[in-house]
């Protein structure tokens, strides 16, 4: 009987430790889960640098207004569809080529002067600016929402950049990079077996009253990347834009290859013809040699974002015949 006794009390001794040694366990399991949880909120909070300082961003943000029009353009690539947009500034209210991707995403104004209320009314958890239009209105828009700030409105690769960080997809912005990286090192090495290359090329626009020489911006950033010169008249000069109000000025536009655009409008069209019939245009080297593109000013100037950046890639490899 003893025997017996001494039996069940050493087996409920060792089922009690056992249970014992289990709750220890869950409990050191729980611990580590919530520390788990805890990394992984901490994971999903970020810095991020821009133009105008840092920006906190916690979790992915899902609802996103873009105020320029190439981060409209670009947050697209990332497969995200803002909540709010500026208007477009042709084509109103927004660019036939991501029209139907934007179908009833609201307008906040003009990109010039966003209407904080209807920014506000969206309830973003993100806003994507650019210092050029909205330094001023900055820290009202960080009030409404992190905001994020480019500092041009056509360096597209600087947009991709900051919508992936502020994304969390870093990755996803290194590969839309590296894909146009790839193009543009295609053309190139095609281009390269071209007679009278490298070729210089100049990007016009006309406008009621004046004629402009874009000498870098969107395009002529994006032709000087695809190893193109620029103006014969303007290199070395470090200018951004020529703004031509006398047709003396037009030997400025001297090139191999002139790109044009213009509105549609019948004022511009006077300048236009006033301005091609002279005779200093008539010898202009892309002139005289039937190098005169007329190309969309959408893709070319007024979009500035990655879409519009391989737009306008598309209309170089046409135009050089190249194939893609």
């Amino acid at each position: 009987m003893k025997n017996k006794f001494s039996l069940f009390f050493f087996m409920l001794f060792a089922t009690v430790m056992v249970l014992a040694a289990c709750g220890e366990t869950t409990k050191e399991e729980a611990s580590n889960d919530a520390s788990k949880g805890e990394a992984s909120e901490e994971s999903t909070t970020r810095e991020v640098t821009h133009a105008l300082g840092t920006t906190t961003i916690e979790g992915k943000p899902q609802r996103v207004v873009t105020l320029y029009q190439g981060a409209t353009d670009t947050i697209l690539e990332f497969d995200v569809k803002p909540v709010g947009v500026v208007q477009s500034w042709v084509q109103v209210p927004m660019y036939d080529y991501i029209k139907e991707e934007l179908k009833d995403v609201p307008f906040v104004g003009q990109e010039t002067q966003p209407n904080l209320e209807e920014i506000a009314a969206l309830k973003p958890d993100l806003i994507i600016a650019t210092q050029i239009r909205h330094e001023e209105i900055y820290e009202q828009l960080s009030q409404i929402a992190p905001t994020i700030v480019n500092t041009t409105l056509y360096d597209f690769k600087e947009t991709t950049t900051l919508i992936g960080q502020a994304l969390g997809e870093e990755e996803k912005a290194n590969a839309l990079i590296a894909d146009w990286e790839a193009r543009v090192a295609d053309f190139k090495e095609k281009i390269a077996s071209t007679d009278n290359w490298p070729l210089s090329t100049a990007v016009l626009n006309y406008r009621e009253d004046h004629a402009r020489i874009y000498v870098t911006g969107f395009a002529g950033s994006i032709l000087t990347e695809l190893g193109f010169n620029g103006p014969k008249d303007l290199q070395g000069e470090n200018l951004e834009i020529v703004k031509l109000t006398d047709k003396e000025g037009i030997p400025q536009m001297n090139a191999d290859v002139i790109f044009q655009f213009m509105e549609d409008n019948e004022a511009v069209k006077k300048t236009h013809e006033e301005w091609t019939a002279h005779p200093l245009y008539q010898n202009l080297d892309a002139v005289k040699n039937n190098q005169v593109y007329t190309v969309d000013e959408v893709a070319w100037n007024m979009a500035g974002g990655l879409q519009a950046a391989h737009l306008m890639l598309d209309d170089i490899y046409s135009h050089f015949k190249i194939e893609q």
